[in-house]
């Protein structure tokens, strides 16, 4: 795959590269992360350059959000194109670009209608929203539960967040929203279980929301017997299947959709994070039968604007003109044996490796001190930038576009981490 970038110039812009200040950041902005002592200032392809000029091969994408990495041709033409036509406009009139991102979700995927917002925290809550009003009014529960999965991410609103069945997210924020249950992932016993339990009186499951493949939950794809089976449980009871798909979705996991790795139709599924490739959008998408919102009952000011949509109809055309699901594939492979290579080679530090196309963990070993993040702050210093995937977990989620040299490239700087963390421990 050979892509022509923009041509990277020094700066003019008025916030130049050495006027950037960490302290004065810190002191104007909230700190609701931890952040690396880098700053970005620029990229090109799947590489950065911070505002020191040192430059770094680019392994998180945003987290999994820089489908075409960055300055693709393909998305500087939207983004200049659409922004000298028409950015905004409210949802109370049609807005073609908004229609035909929509016509290509539902041509591309199993869905039929398609809600569009701003971020994967807000496709959920509509999910959410949806599935409760399904209880009601179709399944005629008057309080409808939820049930998700141990170590599962959904978003961090106070439903998403409740939603995710991780007590490090949640810790602070009580009370939290009712109508959720939790289940271990992969667990089929359990679901059945958590149904025949909270079907009691005026209770009962309305939906089951769960991820493909659980990101920050460890890069844990899901097993296929299990997913089929949570198939037919929804479809013997009518509970909404729903599939979280903002990480996984959009061409990352090597096909269009998660979903497609297990041989089943989620009634729901939702999207954000690589649809716009970087610029803020998300979307739910159901099928028909479930399409029961009506005007009033959700809606978003920003979602769907001709800005949002028209870069990310970009972003999908693109991955289809450039091929970029076989890329995905071949890279994925490449990526996971260089790990398993890794991981056989140390096997006192790295317990597994696993994932789908262009997501993908390796664990290190429970029994050791070292830990993910100390992994990706001597990655970083080596111009590899990774992220962690929980405490042990070290999550590999680069543009959907990287090269063999650069996937090559990020596995030496991989193992280079690996002795350097196991030596400095």
């Amino acid at each position: 795959m050979s892509i022509e970038f923009a041509t990277l110039q020094p700066t003019s812009d008025p916030i130049a590269a050495n006027s950037f200040d960490k302290d004065e950041f810190d002191q104007a902005v909230m700190s609701t992360y931890g952040r690396y002592q880098i700053a970005l200032e620029r990229g090109a392809g799947s590489r950065v350059w911070d505002t020191e000029g040192r430059e770094y091969l680019d392994f998180v994408a945003g987290i999994a959000t820089c489908t075409l990495g960055h300055a693709h041709p393909a998305m500087v033409e939207a983004v200049t194109r659409q922004i000298q036509k028409l950015h905004h406009v409210s949802n109370l009139y049609y807005i073609p670009e908004q229609g035909e991102l929509a016509k290509w979700l539902v041509r591309n995927s199993c869905g039929d209608r398609v809600f569009f917002c701003n971020s994967g925290a807000e496709a959920n809550e509509a999910a959410i929203k949806l599935a409760r009003k399904y209880g009601h009014t179709v399944l005629d529960i008057e309080h409808p539960i939820i049930l998700t999965a141990h170590s599962s991410f959904h978003g961090r609103t106070l439903a998403t967040v409740t939603a995710t069945a991780q007590p490090k997210y949640q810790k602070n924020f009580s009370p939290l929203v009712p109508g959720f249950h939790y289940v271990p992932y992969n667990d089929i016993n359990a679901v059945e279980e958590a149904i025949s339990e909270l079907d009691e009186g005026d209770y009962g499951v309305a939906a089951i929301l769960i991820e493909p493949l659980q990101g920050e939950g460890g890069v844990r794809p899901g097993d296929v017997t299990y997913f089929q089976k949570l198939r037919k449980i929804c479809d013997e009871t009518g509970i909404l299947l729903i599939f979280d798909e903002v990480q996984v979705g959009m061409a990352r996991s090597g096909r269009m959709w998660g979903y497609e790795h297990l041989g089943v139709e989620p009634d729901i599924f939702t999207s954000a994070k690589g649809l716009g490739g970087g610029i803020p959008i998300g979307a739910m998408i159901s099928k028909k039968f479930c399409d029961i919102f009506q005007p009033g009952e959700h809606a978003s000011t920003f979602g769907g604007n001709p800005f949002a949509c028209g870069v990310a109809l970009s972003v999908c055309q693109t991955i289809e003109k450039e091929n970029i699901l076989a890329n995905v594939e071949a890279r994925g492979k490449q990526l996971r044996a260089g790990l398993q290579q890794i991981a056989a080679k140390y096997p006192h530090v790295v317990s597994d490796v696993r994932g789908w196309g262009l997501i993908n963990g390796l664990e290190l070993q429970a029994d050791i001190q070292l830990t993910a993040a100390d992994v990706v702050k001597i990655a970083i210093d080596n111009g590899l930038l990774l992220v962690p995937a929980g405490l042990k977990v070290i999550r590999f989620v680069p543009p959907l576009i990287i090269t063999e040299q650069e996937v090559a490239t990020a596995l030496e700087a991989v193992e280079n981490a690996i002795i350097a963390s196991t030596a400095v421990g």
